[in-house]
């Protein structure tokens, strides 16, 4: 009885505190789309995402209903930063759900300006926000009625004290009359959340400081997963761990419960744990430190490189390949050292015997697409007359019509397919997982690449195939399968069968070596197929927005060159990232990854017929 009158009591203080309108609210996932294209069509930078941010502590003057509740400490505020967008995952701000929905427009706008971190987040927010109303007026109307609604749901300025008010009276003035205020009055109390306005992404600044905490989302990054994605936990910062401190008694104390610092040193443990992800969703604080002594100690082997003995043979002594960095808008020279391995160990071998039925049907669809031998008409010169030329000859010759040289003969030869195709197949780590329990990703690979090499040996077209695989810049590895020269059979079914995952992806990289090597073709049609399930990543700085951009600009420079690139992925978060770096209709994503040996072929059709 008592646990059920806690229960109802909670609730109805919990209710009684609020300050929103939850039958108003309106969710970022039902208007991301639109947000994407306002952002984008305002000038947005193209390579940002749009994400919910996380609820931050803001420290202000809370009412004694919301103290009992222990509510309203922190808020979700917009924000920006050189990879993502920050809105609130939910607006209920307003009584009227469609000025909730207006509100995430605002300010999807207002980041669509932003080129810089704010100096000063009260000035700076007001220039902004004009610099909005002055190049765009439609949003005018928009933002003066969010103005209005918004300035009624603010403290009275006479109802707060001395400096408090006069802060407020400031902030108001500044909202309806964006320009109006250059300096942001001290005070006690830190004002309440501007949700008009944007939040610097990193924190604090000199005005902010005091107000918000710092945001554990400001310098992450989103790495691969599985399909569904976790939110991001609040962190906070412990002091290093102390293992020697002294003798100490057991103490029933001393036990630690969820959400109390563990000490983990990640940059010396990187076992998995099964239950890591769900022990995590429990655990209301993440609590990070700074602790490199222990590592010290300890023995670390570098597991990530085979020995030379099982390792695959390394031609030569690497590439030396650019970097594009898009953060100083400029090439690094020379930056990634690109090594060319071909299996060492790999023998000869036949096609595996759960393919040979599905083989033999391509080899008989694809022998369609063979060029065959026939009679080219109207030649200058050929093994024969032509005979319906030679009567029209006549018959315009009787007429005085004949002007040039006639075209009397034909001759008998092939159609030929002036194509070359370049498969680069991604063989990174991510690749050992199964799926569904049934079956590697790096087998459906294996079978990928044979079905598609058996359909294209059957119609005579150039082909190459390629893998890469990365440890940092200076270890990018280009797996050698088969060159445009060199004939499909036995010996590279053996190279196919022998391919392992390893490593990291960095695809920048691979993408330019292999453009090198297929820009030397002298087909008409050239086309880049490349083959991965996942987003550009690596151990240094290449992940999030710096491997997307260097990517990107990868597939730009193939595009100068006449090149054809397009994408075939198994990743569920790949429409997130691959319209930006491919372009919307130069990438296709396979639902079921073990569809993707048969769906690989009639892709290839579709491209190049």
């Amino acid at each position: 009885m008592e646990e059920y009158v806690g229960i109802k009591w909670h609730e109805y203080i919990t209710r009684k505190a609020r300050t929103d309108f939850p039958d108003a609210a309106v969710y970022l996932k039902e208007q991301q789309l639109t947000l994407s294209i306002v952002f984008r069509a305002l000038g947005g930078d193209p390579g940002l995402r749009i994400e919910a941010a996380t609820p931050r502590d803001y420290y202000t003057r809370r009412s004694f209903l919301q103290k009992v509740a222990s509510s309203h400490n922190q808020v979700e505020l917009a924000w920006k930063d050189g990879e993502t967008l920050r809105l609130p995952e939910r607006l209920a701000l307003f009584p009227d759900k469609e000025l909730n929905r207006k509100l995430y427009i605002w300010l999807s706008a207002l980041a669509s300006q932003q080129n810089d971190e704010f100096e000063s987040w009260f000035v700076d927010n007001q220039r902004l926000t004009a610099t909005v109303l002055a190049k765009f007026n439609g949003l005018s109307m928009i933002y003066h009625e969010l103005a209005k609604a918004f300035i009624r749901l603010r403290p009275k300025p006479e109802h707060l004290g001395q400096d408090d008010g006069a802060q407020e009276k400031a902030i108001q003035r500044a909202i309806l009359d964006p320009g109006c205020e250059r300096v942001f009055p001290p005070a006690k109390y830190a004002p309440m959340p501007v949700y008009l306005w944007l939040y610097p992404s990193g924190g604090v600044n000199g005005e902010t400081e005091g107000m918000i905490a710092d945001d554990p989302d400001a310098d992450g990054t989103d790495s691969k997963s599985g399909k569904r994605k976790s939110k991001r936990k609040k962190a906070e910062r412990q002091d290093s761990y102390n293992k020697n401190s002294g003798l100490m008694v057991f103490r029933l104390e001393n036990l630690f419960s969820w959400s109390e610092f563990v000490p983990v040193d990640r940059a010396g443990d990187d076992s998995k744990e099964e239950d890591a992800e769900s022990v995590a969703d429990d655990l209301d604080v993440l609590s990070l430190s700074r602790d490199r002594k222990a590592a010290s100690s300890s023995i670390k082997f570098d597991l990530d490189l085979p020995s030379a003995d099982s390792d695959d043979l390394i031609l030569g002594d690497g590439i030396l390949l650019p970097e594009w960095d898009y953060r100083k808008n400029r090439y690094f020279d020379n930056h990634c050292c690109l090594l060319p391995v071909i299996a060492d160990d790999a023998g000869s071998a036949e096609l595996p015997s759960h393919l040979r039925s599905s083989a033999m049907k391509l080899r008989r669809q694809f022998s369609n697409l063979k060029p065959v031998r026939s009679w080219v008409n109207r030649q200058i010169d050929g093994e024969e007359i032509d005979m319906d030329a030679w009567q029209d000859f006549c018959s315009m010759r009787s007429q005085g019509q004949v002007s040039g040289d006639p075209r009397l003969y034909r001759s008998f030869s092939a159609q030929t397919r002036d194509l070359s195709c370049l498969m680069l197949a991604d063989l990174s780590l991510s690749t050992d997982t199964y799926i569904n329990n049934e079956q590697r990703v790096i087998d459906v690979i294996h079978d990928s690449l044979q079905l598609f090499s058996e359909a294209l040996s059957s119609t005579g077209d150039r082909f190459a195939l390629y893998g890469f695989s990365s440890r940092r810049r200076d270890h990018v590895r280009f797996n050698m399968i088969k060159n445009f020269n060199e004939r499909y059979g036995e010996v590279v079914r053996g190279r196919i069968q022998a391919l392992k995952p390893g490593y990291y992806t960095r695809m920048g990289t691979a993408i330019r070596q292999a453009t090198k090597v297929l820009s030397v073709e002298k087909s008409h049609q050239r086309v880049l197929l490349i083959l991965t399930d996942g987003k550009p990543n690596d151990l240094d700085c290449y992940e999030g927005r710096y491997g997307i951009e260097d990517t990107r600009m990868a597939i730009i420079e193939a595009k100068r060159l006449g090149l054809q690139p397009f994408c075939v992925t198994i990743d569920d978060e790949a429409d997130e990232y691959l319209p930006y770096i491919f372009g919307n209709n130069a990438f296709v994503v396979i639902k079921d990854p073990q569809q993707l040996p048969n769906e690989l072929p009639r892709l290839y059709v579709n491209l190049t017929q």
